[in-house]
């Protein structure tokens, strides 16, 4: 049994299915094509794709300062350069490729006794400590290759219980290590 079937071109089959053979039409657009890709200006740019390399690590928590942060600043400091060091791993080597600049605007850590606050339900509302810093990549001739906002945020319980006695420092710990770790997606992938 034989079935007929209508082809895009409108002729009819006999159980055999209808194939299109390249035209020479067909066969002109496509070296067309190729050739003004081949020359346009998007061959020339750098594959967005591969893994960076940064050179060297600068933190400024100047801002930290001016808010009233403190020795905590230079501490702040230390640690995120330190945390970007370990979370790029590999990818950092030092001198071999563009300067990773973080700028901390700041660092947001609400009061916690224990709980959000209020809503419906009872839970709710917001305590969530947050970290807010812009990294930058700057080649070797002072040009900025790359800018990424970052506000990373945990909830205020995340580091442990609010009565311990290095509670503030351990929500600080988390937040730097959350920081670095979404620079480093961002900036390595």
């Amino acid at each position: 049994m034989t079935t007929a079937r209508k082809t895009t071109a409108g002729n009819t089959t006999a159980g055999k299915t209808a194939f299109r053979r390249p035209t020479r039409r067909n066969a002109l657009a496509a070296a067309l094509a190729g050739a003004i890709l081949a020359v346009s200006p998007l061959a020339s740019l750098p594959a967005l794709a591969q893994a960076a390399v940064v050179g060297a690590i600068r933190v400024d928590v100047s801002r930290l300062v001016e808010q009233g942060w403190g020795p905590n600043a230079a501490a702040i400091k230390a640690g995120l350069e330190r945390e970007l060091a370990l979370a790029l791993g590999p990818a950092f080597r030092r001198g071999a490729g563009p300067l990773l600049f973080v700028k901390v605007n700041g660092i947001f850590m609400p009061s916690y006794a224990g709980g959000g606050g209020g809503g419906r339900f009872g839970g709710g509302g917001g305590s969530n400590d947050s970290f807010d810093s812009v990294a930058t990549l700057i080649g070797p001739d002072n040009r900025v290759l790359a800018t990424y906002p970052i506000l990373s945020s945990l909830s205020s319980g995340y580091s442990g219980a609010w009565y311990l006695p290095d509670i503030d420092q351990r929500r600080i710990n988390a937040l730097i290590q959350t920081n670095a770790a979404w620079i480093k997606r961002y900036v390595v992938g």
